[in-house]
């Protein structure tokens, strides 16, 4: 299997796990709480990186800030853009764990 490359990818660790989370709509905090569950607590999201990240997949058209009723608090939610990013790494990750086990190696 061919994955077409696309400039974003492959993600960081960070911005995989921020794009999985925001598969449900959130703010910055519940974004760094839902991260640090995915990833059993070995990703752990410090605010400043949080919100430069969540303002650097804005500007990537990965993520959308969508209208809050408290005006304190951005939601974020991903984009179709996103998903579909999201779905390439996935897949190249997939790719490169299926190459490890045909070489015999156990995952």
């Amino acid at each position: 299997m061919i994955i077409k490359r696309n400039k974003l990818l492959p993600l960081t660790e960070t911005t995989f796990y921020i794009l999985l989370a925001l598969r449900t709509p959130g703010h910055g905090y519940q974004i760094m709480q839902t991260v640090e569950d995915l990833s059993g607590g070995e990703v752990r999201i410090a605010a400043g990186t949080m919100y430069g990240a969540l303002e650097n997949l804005s500007k990537q058209k990965l993520i959308t800030a969508m209208p809050s009723d408290d005006p304190r608090r951005k939601i974020y939610q991903i984009t179709d853009y996103g998903k579909e990013i999201l779905a390439l790494d996935i897949r190249r990750l997939n790719q490169m764990i299926c190459a490890a086990e045909s070489e015999g190696i156990k995952v």
